[in-house]
């Protein structure tokens, strides 16, 4: 065969070993219950935060997070474990839907077209996931059981419906979870939100809320991503006082405050305008005022009543609180009752005992209506004046300051004077708890999960609306699938389009009478609170999982994804995954033993002087300057988040198409720290490739005949002394590294190997390029599994042991160290590793002889590895 030039071509490399490992099913993940199942075999369980399919493909950012986990899947299988490395799609939900509108199709056709489309990119970047595991949440195999769960969840008291006000997006036509609202817009395109009363399923996950809390202990997550559900939990200790309402005898306002302690100087309370006490107890001569309060309060978002920067309103009900604390005939005891908006219903009790010495928007409300301030603190700062004014109660303070000595009940059964803020709030609690009028309480932030969307596309609820209430549809009966509808768009009113599908609304109970199916439909974020379960086992037709498959495969050991997801989804998984731990179907508690954000790849935008957003395609670069292609004007240059917006989305198959897979992968894992933001910059991309090449060139010459390697490389050799402990230096950094999910710095690695290995490539021998082999093909297995067979390699190289280290060829035979006179360095010189004293201060004092000559040496100064300094005079 003659010679012809020999080119390192992707195209050719990367679409045929996608196709031998899809084919052979090299990534199978092994169950245990499997003949191939061996117990011994240590177990890892690597995740993506699966995506919804959108129309417009994967972009250039997705792959981040996907090439991460495989490189530790890949390598974790080289390392002897049995890897499940699993994908599939979120594809019930709101993006699908309102694609489906806009291109006015049917969402199950275009979920399965949109699926078609991801499935292809991401086998094209060479993934090794194990595709038989592949789930959708919109395939009745899979809602099955989202529904048979939901079922578990209902019997088990956790589910209820509720009346309660909700966050209703006109735009979107349904009712939105509170995580899923932003500054009282939606997080999803941005429209303005409402609060309205509407019939909903909720969720009862505040019940969980100590677990969900107490268990981020245990977990491998950031500190910042815990913060972060700690404040959406929000979990407040403190007491719940009840107090009575003067002139009626049957009407008690309980309150719950982190600081009980403060009791003494509680001057007035507030009300939501929506406590159902307000037309009670509103006095004759104000309620015109507090019915029109009321009603203007009604028309305010949430984000607009508690917005801390807002004028204070209110209005008095003219009613009076009787503070427990002081005798009923006692004026300090009467507390004016007043309702404002920025009390929500929904927080709490919906009801706070304002005390303005120590709360600053108390004391701005008191001042705005002249309420009283009395003051209960006796701050000693040795600013007399300062102190007096506090005292005097004509200013706040907050902190840890001394109480005033009339903070004491009139029998002195309660004094606060010279107590600690601990020590108080727990004589309080005590004092109330006797008097039968306040308990210890712990509240919490977090609310029940609205779980109802009035939308077509998501798995219905198996409920039946009967003459004696709600009826479950039987197991047997599930998956109770969506009907065809022709037209599924919002009616624009907060109600289900199922509404008009008749035929399907109207069905029998289990004793054959007239009943209804419920019209709303599960959020979103019911496929993906239970998914990695179904990973574990797919194909099973009888439960959702065996317990045997969970136990072995739970919990997951590496799960990455967008920090957006920090509130919401992992706190829905990990409240379902709990109940079905109390349920006994699953064994483990917390289903992401190690969480890892990955950071988002941006894009370059340009803007033209009057700040119009110019697209890509219209601006080109002229050295160092970016310019409009027809009007030549200068643009300034900013990184984005990539969106149409500013037409700088970058497509992954563009990528892959000009430079291959593997240059895709590894460009991403360069880029930077894998926690970072970071741009994507065309110009880099082909040093990426250059790289790639070089290490194609080290095993394939550029002149041969197809598939020869260099003919060094074809006979039996010794390694070179040297390039061996290049590439033992290499193999262990990059082990390190990839344990560190420090993948910029494992590439690092890499490439210093190759540039040592081309400047002695003569003396390279077929195994150390056998190895330099394994360790390339987690971050670019194709063009690994290319050099691997080229080589000889046996077997497949996805297959093969991760090389072994010899730690004596990470130590340098010999170390450069500094040689100083009186402090500055004259000189360096090569010292044997481990030499003895005597011979490191030879070898420095012939290296800096010339400046010791004639001078005497009054103390020698030896750092082994590092300096030798000689003090002379």
């Amino acid at each position: 065969m003659a010679e012809q030039r020999q080119v390192y071509e992707p195209a050719a490399i990367e679409p045929k070993w996608q196709q031998f490992w899809l084919e052979n099913k090299v990534f199978r993940a092994i169950n245990p219950g499997d003949p191939d199942f061996d117990a011994a075999q240590p177990k890892f369980y690597a995740l993506d935060m699966f995506p919804y399919p959108s129309a417009a493909g994967l972009h250039v950012g997705h792959p981040e997070g996907y090439t991460a986990t495989d490189i530790v899947s890949r390598y974790k299988r080289a390392k002897g474990f049995n890897v499940l490395h699993p994908m599939g799609w979120d594809a019930f939900g709101l993006p699908a839907e309102q694609y489906a509108i806009q291109t006015n199709t049917h969402p199950a056709k275009t979920t399965a077209a949109n699926i078609g489309t991801f499935r292809r990119q991401l086998q094209t970047l060479g993934f090794s996931y194990d595709w038989d595991r592949e789930i959708s949440t919109a395939d009745p195999a899979y809602f099955k059981w989202t529904q048979w769960i939901w079922k578990r969840l209902y019997e088990r008291g956790l589910a209820y419906e509720s009346n309660a006000p909700v966050w209703w997006c006109e735009a979107l036509g349904t009712v939105l979870a509170n995580d899923e609202v932003i500054n009282g817009r939606s997080e999803r395109g941005d429209h303005p939100c409402e609060r309205r009363p509407l019939r909903q399923w909720v969720l009862k996950i505040t019940e969980y809320a100590e677990r969900l809390l107490s268990g981020l202990e245990r977990l491998d997550w950031s500190d910042s991503l815990k913060a972060q559900q700690r404040e959406w939990i929000g979990k407040s200790e403190g007491a719940e006082i009840e107090f009575e309402v003067a002139g009626h005898a049957e009407d008690r306002v309980r309150v719950f405050t982190t600081r009980p302690d403060t009791l003494f100087g509680a001057s007035f309370m507030v009300l939501s305008p929506e406590h159902e006490l307000v037309k009670r107890i509103a006095t004759p001569e104000q309620l015109d005022a507090v019915a029109a309060y009321v009603k203007q309060a009604a028309s305010k978002s949430e984000l607009e009543r508690t917005d801390l920067a807002k004028d204070k309103t209110g209005v008095f009900t003219g009613a009076y609180a009787l503070n427990p604390l002081f005798e009923a005939d006692d004026p300090k005891a009467r507390i004016p009752i007043w309702i404002a908006d920025y009390v929500i219903v929904t927080y709490g009790t919906g009801a706070i005992m304002a005390v303005p010495a120590g709360d600053e928007r108390d004391f701005e409300f008191a001042q705005k209506f002249d309420l009283p301030v009395p003051g209960i603190f006796a701050p000693d700062t040795g600013d007399a004046e300062a102190d007096a004014v506090v005292a005097r109660g004509e200013r706040c303070i907050t902190g840890d300051v001394p109480f005033a000595a009339h903070c004491r009940t009139s029998d002195g059964s309660l004094a606060l004077a010279g107590k600690s803020i601990a020590d108080a709030k727990r004589a309080v609690i005590d004092w109330l708890a006797a008097k039968g009028c306040g308990e210890a309480k712990t509240t919490y932030k977090i609310r029940d999960w609205l779980f109802s969307r009035q939308r077509y596309w998501g798995e219905p609820f198996p409920v039946l609306h009967t003459e004696d209430g709600v009826e479950l549809v039987p197991d047997e009966q599930l998956a109770l699938e969506l009907p065809d509808m022709a037209d599924f768009k919002p009616g624009g009113v907060p109600e289900s389009p199922l509404i008009r599908a008749r035929e399907w609304v109207a069905t029998k109970d289990a004793k054959g009478r007239d009943a209804q199916r419920e019209i709303n439909t599960m959020p979103g974020a019911a496929g993906s609170s239970w998914y990695f379960l179904r990973f574990c086992d797919p194909n099973n037709a009888t439960e959702f999982c065996s317990k045997a498959a969970s136990d072995y495969w739970l919990p997951v050991d590496l799960y990455v994804g967008g920090t957006e997801h920090a509130v919401g989804h992992l706190l829905y998984s990990r409240f379902w995954t709990k109940v079905l731990h109390d349920a006994d179907h699953v064994a483990c508690e917390e289903p992401f033993h190690k969480l890892y954000n990955q950071g988002m790849i941006q894009s370059f935008a340009y803007r033209d002087s009057r700040g119009g957003v110019v697209p890509w395609a219209d601006a080109e670069e002229r050295g160092d300057d970016v310019f409009h292609k027809e009007t030549g004007e200068k643009l300034s240059r900013f990184v984005a988040k990539m969106s149409k917006r500013y037409g700088n989305v970058v497509n992954p198959d563009d990528v892959v198409k000009e430079f291959g897979a593997d240059t895709l992968r590894l460009y991403e894992m360069y880029m930077g720290p894998l926690a970072d933001s970071k741009p994507w910059n065309p110009k880099d991309v082909p040093g990426i490739y250059r790289f790639l090449q070089r290490a194609w060139r080290l095993v394939v010459p550029e002149f041969s005949e197809h598939g020869r390697v260099h003919a060094h490389l074809r006979e039996d050799r010794p390694a070179d002394p040297a390039l061996e402990k290049h590439l033992h230096r290499m193999i262990a950094k990059v082990e390190d590294d990839i344990g560190r999910l420090a993948f910029n710095t494992a590439i690092s690695a890499m490439m210093i190997f190759v540039n040592e290995a081309t400047k002695a490539s003569d003396k390279l021998c077929r195994d150390q390029l056998l190895r330099f082999a394994q360790v390339l093909q987690p971050f670019a297995p194709h063009l690994g599994e290319e050099l691997w067979q080229l080589l000889g390699g046996e077997g497949l190289l996805a297959r093969a042991p991760w090389p072994a280290i010899d730690p004596k060829l990470l130590v340098d035979d010999e170390v450069e160290i500094a040689v100083q006179v009186k402090g500055k360095v004259r000189a360096k010189a090569m010292i044997g590793n481990g030499a003895a004293k005597d011979d490191i201060l030879a070898v420095a004092r012939e290296a800096v002889a010339k400046y010791l000559d004639g001078k005497t040496v009054v103390k020698e100064i030896v750092v082994p590895g590092k300096l030798v300094n000689f003090v002379v005079k």
